[in-house]
């Protein structure tokens, strides 16, 4: 079947080269659309500029995230499951297209592919910067032109019906996502998966620092946002502790007390860690510093005080016995 007919859409023509099953998928903002796509200059020899296949790993997009290819929604809207159809799409649809290809190679490759980025905005970047790193992307920016898409249609699943990323959930999908996470963190920690746990923990952290990042710092609904993000870190630094993980408990308490100095959870997982790298000095004083603003944690603070000091004696002597071994003077013979 190759029929070819315009898409109600100025600078758009498809071909059908193989039919798909079914009724055309009704999308909603949220839906996963899969697919493997082929790229192509619209010349003599069809030059193929990126070829997902290749890769070995079918594209995805989420419906209404702004992808910034704005014509392979319209594209993939008019294609049924299964589908393959070819379109001519005019530079007036193409001109962000070196961007979004350098930014797939670079996820091909295993790089980031925002490295090296001024701006948020893609036609920021565009104009920002002369070479994107690669030869035949440069001349597409240089010179916008018509190109060729070849698309295969896998699947559309609806928004309820797949693991979404943070990045893809709404604000609303964020909220409701937290507790979910919270509680499966919990579960895992009853089970002693610390690894686990903390991924959750860490992922639930993740959603609401999105939402803060839109909130107006110190004012009610930042500060709303931040009652739930300190448990969750202190959640997950309990299991950074449990895993042996030190310094990346001083980290996040540190980061955290600086925002809330009178936490007295957080002084005492920073004090477990500075003891547990022979940071004895800062230990002793964050563990006194939990018995001043929490006197409930006295008994809790005084047992870590004994272990410290036990743990210290112990490393002292053994310090002492292994310098005694170096500076002893060889036997003769």
């Amino acid at each position: 079947m190759e029929e070819t007919y315009l898409l109600n859409v100025e600078g758009v023509k498809k071909k059908i080269l193989h039919g798909g099953q079914g009724e055309l998928p009704k999308l909603q903002d949220g839906s996963k659309i899969t697919f493997h796509f082929q790229t192509l200059k619209d010349d003599f020899e069809r030059t193929v500029i990126d070829d997902s296949r290749e890769a070995g790993i079918p594209m995805e997009i989420i419906v209404g995230k702004m992808f910034k290819l704005e014509i392979w929604e319209t594209l993939l809207r008019s294609m049924r499951a299964g589908e393959v159809a070819e379109f001519w799409c005019d530079a007036i649809h193409t001109g962000m297209y070196a961007l979004v290809s350098r930014g797939m190679r670079r996820i091909a490759e295993g790089r980031d592919p925002l490295e090296g980025q001024k701006h948020r905005c893609g036609m920021g970047n565009m104009f920002d910067y002369h070479s994107t790193g690669y030869d035949d992307l440069d001349e597409l920016q240089r010179t916008p032109q018509p190109l060729i898409f070849i698309m295969e249609l896998f699947r559309v699943e609806e928004p309820s019906a797949y693991k979404r990323d943070t990045w893809a959930m709404s604000k609303e999908e964020k909220l409701a996502a937290v507790p979910v996470l919270h509680s499966e963190g919990n579960r895992l920690v009853l089970r002693k998966e610390f690894a686990q746990a903390a991924a959750k923990y860490q992922e639930a952290v993740i959603c609401l620092r999105n939402l803060q990042a839109k909130e107006k710092p110190w004012e009610d609904g930042w500060l709303k946002l931040e009652s739930l993000v300190t448990p969750l870190v202190l959640n997950y630094c309990q299991c950074q502790l449990e895993l042996g993980e030190y310094y990346e408990v001083l980290e996040h308490t540190t980061e955290l007390l600086q925002k809330h100095n009178d936490n007295a959870k957080a002084y005492f997982k920073r004090a477990k860690a500075h003891a547990a790298v022979w940071n004895e000095r800062e230990a002793r004083e964050d563990f006194l510093r939990v018995a001043h603003l929490d006197p409930s944690m006295a008994a809790a603070v005084k047992k870590e005080l004994k272990q410290l000091g036990e743990r210290m004696r112990k490393k002292h002597v053994e310090d002492r016995k292994r310098y005694q071994g170096l500076f002893k003077p060889p036997q003769g013979p």
